[in-house]
């Protein structure tokens, strides 16, 4: 499976973006699938997850009400998963990346980016002040 992550560009704070995950190569509708981001110099950060049958979501602190992660199951051809991104702060700005992970569970979302089974390549988020 390889993940495509799209949807990444330049906005200003306040503004709004939606980011999307494309699976290719086989279907990630058994996987959790996740958000991290990163920017230079530091660790990859937990942003978002959503699990296999989509019952369960987490989202780190900073993000809680301003971001909303879904998933869209019904079409094995056409799985995504989105990051809609509100109220956009610079503090934003990083490199975005989703990731699957298989759990025993698909109720599971509990993803900590070290058993990631696999990545997608990063979209890049800039939130101008």
């Amino acid at each position: 499976v390889q993940l495509q992550a799209s949807g990444g560009g330049l906005v200003q704070a306040g503004g709004s973006l939606r980011l999307s995950c494309a699976a290719s190569g086989g279907t990630f509708s058994p996987y959790a699938i996740g958000w991290f981001r990163q920017t230079p110099g530091k660790e990859r950060e937990f942003v978002a997850a959503i699990s296999a049958n989509g019952d369960n979501i987490e989202y780190v602190d900073s993000v809680k009400d301003r971001f909303t992660i879904s998933r869209d199951n019904r079409d094995m051809n056409k799985n995504m998963v989105y990051l809609q991104m509100s109220s956009l702060k610079p503090e934003d700005t990083a490199v975005y990346y989703c990731a699957a992970e298989l759990f025993a569970r698909r109720t599971s979302a509990t993803m900590e980016g070290r058993n990631i089974d696999y990545w997608g390549q990063g979209t890049q988020v800039t939130v101008s002040s």
